[in-house]
């Protein structure tokens, strides 16, 4: 594989993944920090709310939270936000050749307008992507004249890569959903009171543990390591038994649940 397509790639899917969690962590703006459990996944399942995505345009930078719910979301939001729009920016100034009202064209901010930033992150991330992927780049992307862009250097493949990757990583810690393994405090296993762990990443279902191994008498099937395992089909009866407080509910359950 060529190297700088392989590097377009990454750059891609971390832009993608961006747009994708952007509506996730506008609403976690307003909420309060989430504790360990119910897994951010879960909390949809659990409360469904009206199909509704919150792709508003105007960026963080630019709105008003007199008082946010949760600074350190919002804190995290508006960093990713700049750092994708800055990007922006260096790559017009350096590959683009658009006129002044051309639809493609990325307007660098002023003093006094917010140029394409106005128009929000989504856009800037799909912006991006057409130029890290080549788009409008040869003579047939035009009737005439020369292309609106030229390709990327290598090195500017690299540099929307790194700020790509890196806030994707930091909207992933904000949101949670970077890989990591944390014990759920106050919430022992209703089956055996051992210790549960819940584990998370960004490219896999949230799943939990618990610490007791093949003796728990949980109605799940237990991982390599003989502990009971909640997979993502088992979470909602994990989470029922722990809202209830007691094993009683599932506790003569004989069928086990199979991922």
């Amino acid at each position: 594989m060529n190297p700088t397509y392989a590097i377009a790639a990454e750059t891609v899917a971390a832009l993608r993944r961006i747009r994708e969690l952007w509506g996730d962590l506008l609403a976690a703006i307003d909420i309060p920090p989430a504790e360990v459990w119910p897994p951010r996944q879960l909390s949809h399942t659990l409360n469904p709310e009206p199909d509704e995505p919150l792709l508003q345009r105007l960026p963080l930078t630019l709105r008003e939270y007199p008082a946010p719910v949760n600074l350190g979301v919002l804190d995290a939001g508006r960093a990713v936000e700049e750092a994708v729009f800055a990007l922006a920016d260096v790559l017009a100034a350096a590959c683009q050749r658009a006129a002044p009202g051309d639809p493609r064209r990325w307007e660098i901010r002023s003093e006094t307008r917010p140029g394409s930033r106005g128009d929000g992150l989504h856009w800037a991330c799909v912006w991006i992507e057409g130029r890290v992927r080549g788009e409008d780049v040869s003579p047939e992307d035009v009737l005439a004249g020369a292309p609106p862009f030229r390709p990327l250097r290598e090195a500017e493949q690299i540099e929307a890569r790194h700020v790509a990757r890196t806030s994707e990583a930091r909207l992933l810690r904000a949101l949670g959903l970077d890989h990591r393994d944390t014990v759920i405090p106050g919430r022992p296993c209703p089956w055996c009171a051992g210790q549960l762990t819940l584990y998370t990443g960004p490219d896999i279902p949230p799943a939990v543990t618990c610490g007791t191994g093949p003796s728990c008498t949980a109605p799940v099937l237990t991982d390599d390591r003989g502990r009971r395992v909640w997979r993502w089909r088992d979470l909602p009866a994990l989470a029922a038994a722990l809202s209830a407080g007691a094993s009683a509910p599932f506790a003569n359950c004989s069928r086990i649940t199979r991922s």
